[in-house]
């Protein structure tokens, strides 16, 4: 398997690029518009075929680069089930697996964070958690259908029922991490270790963080899948 780790600076966003060898197929889980360009360049360079564009869940803090990378690639765009979306060529339910060559991407479901949010483990080795489980800490769930209560049952009850081993690839990092296990995050997250479901419900009910800052322009664009004009 390829894997490709790939960073956003503005919106501390991640992008992973997977792909299989032998067929050149490849998938990117979350890109970022502004990070088009750079995405289908690695693309041409190692030789690969964008197949699919596959969301955790409706951003609130970037466009995605979905429509962009479908206009230029043929790729199709793949969103969770539920999802307010009308333009996926394709939805994704919980469980179901997809696969690009010989790798294998299965979807969990994790709400939370929004109501259809999704986590994909891929070969059974490689969790890309997109904005439930952070490194040290996990999405917000103040706003975009957040649920603290769905949040705390998702990691615990799914995430965490993976093997210890299992490397943590999140959707974003605000303090220069890159990946992390789920032993190392049920033993040091701060927001999890030690909490139980009503301690983890008060403390996320009292991070008074600010909104955003593209959360006006970001959610309805994704919900055109990354298309800036309606």
């Amino acid at each position: 398997m390829l894997f490709r780790q790939l960073f956003d600076p503005e919106t501390s966003t991640y992008t992973y690029l997977i792909a299989d060898p032998a067929t050149k197929f490849a998938v990117l889980v979350d890109p970022v518009l502004e990070q088009v360009e750079r995405d289908r360049r690695l693309l041409n360079e190692l030789g690969l075929t964008l197949k699919f564009c596959l969301e955790t869940h409706i951003h609130a803090d970037h466009i995605t680069g979905t429509a962009k990378l479908r206009e230029l690639t043929g790729c199709q765009g793949i969103v969770p089930e539920n999802a307010q979306v009308a333009c996926a060529d394709r939805l994704i339910k919980d469980k179901e697996v997809l696969e690009v060559g010989s790798v294998r991407i299965e979807a969990i479901a994790t709400p939370g964070h929004t109501d259809s949010h999704m986590a994909y483990l891929v070969n059974s080795t490689h969790l890309l958690t997109g904005d439930a489980l952070l490194i040290r800490g996990c999405g917000r769930t103040d706003f975009q259908s957040g649920n603290a209560e769905a949040m705390y049952d998702s990691i615990t009850q799914r995430l965490f029922a993976l093997p210890d081993e299992t490397l943590v690839y999140p959707g974003h990092d605000y303090r220069g991490h890159t990946v992390s296990t789920i032993g190392e995050e049920k033993l040091w997250n701060p927001r999890l270790a030690g909490r139980d479901r009503n301690e983890f419900v008060q403390l996320m009910a009292n991070l008074n963080l600010p909104d955003p800052k593209k959360i006006m322009e970001a959610v309805p664009a994704n919900q055109r899948c990354g298309s800036v004009a309606a």
